[in-house]
């Protein structure tokens, strides 16, 4: 039994890859000192332990994209004391949040041989569509590190220091030539970092996975892309169309160049 007074952690899941959870069970040695200050009281993908709420810490993966899902989230937030979103899906409505720009059913039969099985929302929405969240921690997946400094920040009773900064800040410190320059459509400009410039630093473009960032001037980096790089229309829909294509700076822009 842990020790009484113990915080409890609940981690749930809805709409998503289980890319985020895993990032926590991906902290190895960090997660025995996470288990040791927190009771494991509801973690489907690493415990059979299902404690009944309240929950002092919940972290919530995934999108809302059902009537079920609708209901489960304000069950989960009325038990939570405090409420994170971790990953694209549960900040912005994850890759799934696409179907928000076309109507669902379309996809639905195109894909399923008997579509009159499948129940879903028009839209995948994030918590927030739905209920408060305290605070939102970005990534497709998450950064390990910066989970265990929201985990520390949140036993420590202070603000967790996850910086704002851009994915170009992160590209200028590992010494990477800018792809842009080496004409490379690249959204790190606009997108909050997080990854460690991963993509660039293999000579690809960032798709944007972390989120748009503070003040992101989407509409300045789209005219680069179209004057400097010769990118069409579509392309630029394509461009801010893809992990966080339903937050609300990229969505505007996406919608501003669709025909």
């Amino acid at each position: 039994m842990p020790p009484k007074g113990k915080p409890k952690l609940s981690v749930w899941k809805f709409a998503s890859c289980d890319g985020c959870q895993l990032s926590l069970l991906d902290c190895e040695d960090e997660l025995l000192a996470v288990t040791g200050e927190l009771e494991l009281a509801y973690f489907v993908e690493a415990s059979r332990a299902m404690a009944k709420g309240p929950y002092d810490l919940t972290l919530v993966d995934g999108s809302i994209t059902t009537t079920h899902d609708a209901e489960l989230i304000h069950k989960v937030r009325r038990a939570s004391k405090y409420l994170v979103a971790i990953g694209t899906c549960a900040c912005s409505g994850g890759i799934q949040a696409l179907r928000n720009f076309k109507d669902v059913h379309d996809f639905i039969t195109a894909v399923y041989a008997h579509p009159e099985y499948i129940s879903t929302l028009a839209q995948s929405t994030p918590l927030s569509a739905h209920v408060k969240v305290d605070y939102q921690l970005n990534g497709c997946p998450i950064n390990k590190h910066q989970l265990l400094e929201l985990i520390s920040a949140y036993l420590a009773g202070r603000t967790p220091q996850i910086t704002p900064h851009s994915v170009c800040l992160q590209c200028k410190l590992k010494g990477n030539i800018c792809v842009q320059v080496l004409g490379t459509p690249c959204l790190g400009p606009v997108t909050h970092g997080g990854c460690g410039a991963v993509c660039p630093t293999y000579h690809r473009g960032c798709y944007g996975c972390y989120g748009p960032k503070e003040t992101a001037n989407t509409s300045s980096l789209a005219a680069w892309f179209s004057r400097r790089l010769g990118l069409s229309e579509d392309s630029l829909v394509r461009a801010f169309r893809t992990f966080y294509a339903n937050a609300p700076e990229f969505r505007r822009e996406s919608e501003a160049h669709e025909k």
